[in-house]
């Protein structure tokens, strides 16, 4: 965990492989003993004991949760067909103290905004919280 307790920023759910629009973005948050996902008008999508998740970084940087009992695919930015993050997930992130700059490769930067690195992030925070990934 980071000095001030947890971690939070705005991610992207793939909701469907192939249907662009249905990657939305969500305000994820680690704190100590919770994981969770909330989406634009505040529903949570998933909330969990950061413990108790499982899965699995791939090599195009989706981080592949499994919380109970559901699988969640999450990306670092979202398609062309992607809703903008509300306002009130835009809110719910910013009481954080803003990461320490992530940064990825070169190809990652250029072609994909750093989408990996981000995501790359979010694996070892949960890893030191204590999910069990592989």
């Amino acid at each position: 965990m980071s000095k001030h307790g947890g971690h939070a920023g705005i991610v992207y759910w793939r909701r469907s492989p192939w249907n662009g629009a249905r990657c939305v973005p969500v305000a994820l948050s680690l704190l100590p003993g919770e994981f969770r996902a909330q989406d634009g008008v505040g529903n949570v999508v998933f909330q969990g004991d950061p413990r108790e998740v499982g899965g699995r970084l791939t090599r195009l940087g989706t981080l592949l949760v499994n919380v109970d009992g559901k699988r969640y695919a999450l990306v670092g930015r979202g398609g062309a067909l992607s809703p903008e993050p509300s306002a009130g997930q835009q809110a719910a992130v910013s009481a954080f103290q803003p990461p320490s700059a992530v940064t990825g490769g070169a190809v990652d930067l250029l072609l994909n905004g750093g989408a990996a690195a981000r995501m790359r992030s979010w694996r070892a925070w949960l890893g030191e919280a204590g999910a069990r990934l592989r």
